[in-house]
């Protein structure tokens, strides 16, 4: 198994990156979610993976963070969901907002992903509900990717680069943000101190 893969980023294609690791490039499958969130071709990028061994071939599967590879493991445990179908997922739910879908039992909401239907919604849901704490999703709530889209500036803004740099998702961090009361009056540390107890 291969947990990440760090070096320089040689391509950022629809479907899949390259990724040369001390002279071998690896080709990765990700989500147009995740090619967007990298940086230009030539930087160094550090992508968490997961290997998918079939007889027809070996995939590689990226993602930005931990978390999104721990979800996408929870998600092919999941009779119905394979990896092509768990990265489906993943491409258009960020995983604070999965796991709010799963815990409030939103099969409608689950099923909108590219090749779910209601049946392995629901059968997400009793699969993975006992396996979720209903902390990682506090302060959250059905608006919240809504509110994600506000624009942060200021001590806000700051705040979220802080906690980017410490290796939260930035879609994560900026709602944990959000749900900070006040957060438009308090100091870029005083933020992101509040902001750890919506990402905990």
């Amino acid at each position: 198994m291969i947990g990440y893969l760090r070096g320089e980023l040689l391509e950022n294609r629809p479907g899949h990156i390259m990724i040369d690791v001390g002279g071998v490039g690896y080709i990765v499958s990700v989500s147009e979610s995740m090619r967007e969130e990298l940086p230009a071709i030539g930087n160094e990028v550090r992508v968490y993976t997961y290997m998918s061994v079939r007889e027809d071939g070996i995939t590689l599967y990226g993602f930005n963070t931990r978390d999104q590879q721990d979800m996408f493991l929870m998600l092919i445990g999941v009779s119905g969901v394979g990896p092509k179908g768990a990265q489906g997922i993943l491409s258009v739910f960020s995983v604070p907002d999965l796991k709010y879908a799963i815990l409030n039992s939103d099969s409608t909401k689950i099923a909108k992903a590219p090749g779910i239907g209601k049946k392995t919604a629901e059968r997400m849901i009793v699969d993975l509900k006992d396996k979720i704490d209903p902390n990682d999703v506090l302060g959250l709530s059905p608006e919240a990717g809504k509110d994600s889209n506000k624009a942060l500036s200021g001590e806000a803004k700051d705040a979220l680069e802080g906690l980017v740099a410490l290796g939260y998702d930035r879609k994560a961090s900026e709602k944990a943000i959000l749900s900070v009361e006040g957060y438009e009056e308090l100091s870029s540390g005083d933020i992101i101190k509040k902001a750890f107890l919506f990402l905990l």
